[in-house]
C-alpha cells in the first residue's frame, strides 16, 4: 500500500528531522554544576535558593542556559569520596561544596575541575588553598569565620546564663579539621573565662542520642554545639533533646533558633551560598579559581528565642536584646 506525503507534510518532516540534532546539541551544550554537600536535600532550601540567586546574579538560571547535577550523602560522610568521583566522571564545569569534608572529598577527586567552597576555617591553615587573594589552584570559594567566633559564642552564651560554669561541647569527631579547630578555640576562650568544658562527639543519631544521655547524667550548666554540617542537619533532632532536657544552647546558624533553639551566633549562610553561586556563574563565563580570591564573609547575626528563653526560665538582659538582629518571641 502506497502512502502518499504531500509536500508541506514532507517539509515540516524534514525541518523537524533537522531541528532535532541541534536541539540536542544545544542541550548537551548547556553548562552543568555538580553540587555536593554532606546533608539531605530537605535541610538544603534557603541554601539552594541563595546559591540559585548568585547564579542568576551571574547570568545563569538552572533549566535554562545551567544544568545541576546535586550529590547529596544524606548525613554519611563516607560517600562524599564516591559520590566526588561521579561528578568528575560526568565532566562538570565547577563543583561547589559547603564544608570540609565535601570540599576535600572533591579535592581528592580532581585537580583540574574548578572546586568552590564553604568553610568555616582559615581554608589556607587547613590546606585547601595556599592563599586567600591568590588561591594558585582549583579551589576558591567562601570564608564563614564560624571558627573566630567561637569565642565570641561562648562569650554571649555566659552573658545569657552568667551561672554557666559547666558547657557540655556537642563536636562532629569526623568533621575533622572543623572539630579541631573549634575545641582549641574554645578551650582557650573558656580557659579565660574560668569555664569547664565537656566534649561530646557525635557523627550519627545513635551518637546524638547517647551523648543527651551522657548529658541527662553530667548536668552541665549549658549546651554549645559545633558549626559543622551534618550536626546542622540534625538540628531539630537537637533542638527537640536540648528543650527535653531543658538545657540552654547556643548554635551557630539562625536557622536553628528559628526553630526553637536558644540563641545562635554567626555568619549569614543564605549570603555564603550566594556568593558560591556567583562564583560558578563567573567560572562558567571563563574566570580560573585562581584568579577569584576567597571570600570573608562580612555579615554576622546575633538571633535569640526569647520564647525559649521563657521557657527555660531566663531572662534575656537588655545589652543582649539591643545588639540582637532578631529576637523571636
Amino acid at each position: 500500500m502506497a502512502i502518499h506525503i504531500g509536500r508541506r507534510e514532507l517539509i515540516a518532516a524534514l525541518g523537524s528531522a533537522a531541528a532535532w540534532p541541534l536541539t540536542v546539541r544545544a542541550q548537551q551544550a548547556m553548562p552543568v554544576i555538580g553540587f555536593l554537600d554532606v546533608r539531605s536535600p530537605d535541610a538544603m532550601g534557603v541554601r539552594l535558593r541563595a546559591f540559585n540567586q548568585g547564579l542568576k546574579e551571574s547570568g545563569f538560571v538552572e533549566g535554562d542556559n545551567v544544568s545541576i547535577l546535586y550529590r547529596f550523602a544524606e548525613n554519611q560522610s563516607d560517600r562524599l569520596a564516591e559520590l566526588a568521583t561521579d561528578l568528575v566522571q560526568r565532566k562538570v564545569a565547577v563543583i561547589a561544596t559547603a564544608g570540609p569534608p565535601a570540599a576535600f572529598a572533591a579535592k581528592a577527586a580532581t585537580n583540574t575541575i574548578p572546586i568552590l567552597f564553604i568553610v568555616a576555617q582559615d581554608p589556607v591553615s587547613i590546606g585547601l588553598v595556599a592563599s586567600l587573594a591568590k588561591p594558585s589552584s582549583n579551589l576558591t570559594g567562601v570564608n564563614l569565620f564560624n571558627t573566630e567566633l567561637t569565642a565570641k559564642r561562648l562569650d554571649l552564651l555566659r552573658e545569657l546564663v552568667p551561672k554557666a560554669a559547666r558547657v557540655a561541647v556537642l563536636v562532629n569527631p569526623a568533621d575533622t579539621a572543623n572539630t579541631t579547630s573549634t575545641l582549641e578555640a574554645l578551650q582557650a576562650a573558656a580557659d579565660g573565662m574560668g569555664v569547664r568544658i565537656e566534649v561530646l562527639n557525635a557523627k550519627s543519631n545513635r551518637e546524638i542520642n547517647a551523648a543527651f544521655e551522657k548529658i541527662g547524667s553530667i548536668r552541665p550548666d549549658a549546651l554549645f554545639v559545633g558549626a559543622s554540617p551534618y550536626l546542622h542537619g540534625r538540628r531539630s533532632q537537637i533542638v527537640q533533646l536540648a528543650a527535653f532536657h531543658r538545657l540552654p544552647a547556643t548554635y551557630a546558624l539562625r536557622e536553628v533558633a528559628e526553630i526553637g533553639g536558644l540563641m545562635s551566633y554567626g555568619t549569614d549562610i543564605a549570603d555564603a551560598f550566594r556568593q558560591i553561586g556567583a562564583y560558578a556563574g563567573r567560572i562558567l563565563k571563563g574566570a580560573k579559581p585562581a584568579d577569584l580570591p576567597v571570600v570573608q564573609a562580612s555579615k554576622f547575626e546575633l538571633v535569640i528565642n526569647a520564647e525559649t528563653a521563657g521557657m527555660l526560665g531566663l531572662t534575656v538582659p537588655p545589652s543582649l536584646l539591643a545588639i540582637a538582629d532578631e529576637v523571636i518571641e
